[in-house]
């Protein structure tokens, strides 16, 4: 039975724990909290999103630093609020993403506006906010941001984000630094384009940006990106154009499958220590991190529908699906799968876990190997980043409800959705 030992945490994630059979997410379990709030249920844990970022905290310990979580990974708002109280920043992608931080709490000069699309409402919003950067994707951009900001008597600061042709290693629809992916200006363009935003009024250049992909679990894409966007520092200041800070993204991946990244403050042990060696070392640095400081914080409750034995595979039918766990579908991506309580009789079958839906695609963990029954509950691992973020309404159902777990505490931070607020925009007359 692919269950962990009682009362021993689950790999990669310490909050999360079987005690004496039944799955808790700090000192509350499961079973208790699906009881209460209904199956698919979001359950998070404060002190784990606490610990991750302590560990960027401890990387950057003595420098100029700001940590700004990339809202993207998970944008509710109970989310938000623990990063704003702990005195994070924001890396935003959208006018609707500034809504929810400063809904959250959060301080609009701490606010990074990164993305490939922003339009000119999003500018106009981001600048009477106040925020502290955009994050200029295209040649393009600089130019509606220069004229946005001179209709407003106001100058944008920017920096460019570079792509540096950067293999992150990682799955290629969240890989974004190599020269065929859609984001950032070519490392060969980049002094082109410093030199004309220098020239624009309505522009105030202040940084250089730089981000390669997401879920990287090797240090050595990460020193390469560096250098790369270290030898365009030095030349695009050689011809008088001076950057304040430097921005280097996130993308810092989790422990899914007994993944092996670095922990964040040893990553920045050694890119700081690169930094240092090129005379770097004071500059202000800007990180942007999201699954890192989220991901194995979250697990989604799913109560088992069916078992159903066919010729080829058995399956486990749930409540949860791909409109909830979006990340197997969209990346074939990889989450442990284990009982909410521990049984004690019974045999184990391999099943694929699929959801409701009605798409070959919606499955959730292929050839698990279970000990289930129906009625019983399961809990999908390393859910808190990218699974409610991109929930829909597919096959009109409602997303679920979210619990925010500190201590011996639990706060409903978002409830289930019903059907009537899923309808209440729409008209037929």
């Amino acid at each position: 039975m692919s269950t962990s030992p009682s009362d021993a945490a689950l790999p990669g994630q310490p909050h999360i724990a079987h005690r004496a059979g039944r799955l808790h997410v700090e000192q509350l379990p499961l079973d208790a909290l699906a009881r209460e709030h209904g199956t698919p249920l979001f359950v998070y844990s404060t002190q784990w999103m606490l610990d991750a970022l302590a560990a960027y905290q401890r990387g950057f310990e003595g420098r100029d630093a700001l940590i700004c979580y990339a809202m993207k990974a998970n944008s509710s708002l109970g989310v938000l609020r623990v990063f704003a109280e702990a005195g994070c920043g924001f890396d935003i992608v959208s006018g609707g993403e500034l809504d929810r931080a400063l809904a959250a709490g959060a301080d609009p000069s701490k606010v990074i506006f990164s993305g490939v699309g922003k339009t000119r409402a999003e500018m106009r919003k981001a600048l009477d906010a106040g925020i502290a950067c955009f994050n200029v994707e295209s040649e393009a951009e600089l130019e509606v941001l220069n004229a946005v900001a001179i209709e407003q008597d106001r100058r944008a600061r920017i920096s460019i984000r570079i792509n540096p042709n950067v293999d992150p290693k990682t799955h290629p629809y969240i890989s974004t630094g190599l020269k065929g992916n859609k984001f950032g200006v070519a490392h060969d363009r980049a002094l082109a384009a410093y030199r004309h935003a220098a020239s624009l009024p309505g522009l105030e250049v202040v940084g250089i940006d730089c981000h390669i992909g997401s879920q990287i679990t090797e240090v050595s894409p990460y020193l390469d990106a560096l250098e790369r966007v270290l030898d365009l520092v030095e030349t695009i200041e050689q011809a008088g154009i001076a950057l304040h800070h430097l921005d280097f993204g996130g993308g810092l991946g989790i422990d899914y499958n007994h993944d092996t990244p670095p922990a964040a403050d040893a990553l920045w042990k050694q890119l700081l220590a690169r930094l240092d060696a090129r005379g770097f070392g004071r500059r202000k640095l800007i990180v942007e991190p999201g699954r890192s400081l989220v991901g194995n914080a979250g697990v989604c409750v799913t109560e088992v529908l069916y078992t159903k034995p066919g010729e080829d595979k058995n399956f486990c039918v749930v409540d949860a699906a791909m409109n909830d766990l979006p990340r197997p579908a969209m990346y074939q991506a990889f989450h442990q799968i284990v009982p909410v309580s521990e049984r004690t009789g019974g045999a184990s079958t391999t099943y694929d876990v699929v959801g409701p839906i009605c798409e070959s695609g919606d499955w959730i963990g292929r050839d698990r190997t279970l000990n289930v029954a129906e009625g019983e509950l399961l809990a999908v691992l390393s859910a808190g980043a990218y699974c409610m973020a991109m929930a829909s309404n597919y096959n009109t159902r409602g997303r679920a409800a979210e619990v925010l777990v500190h201590g011996d505490r639990a706060t409903l931070i978002r409830r289930r959705e019903s059907l009537e607020d899923q309808l209440r925009t729409e008209r037929f007359d």
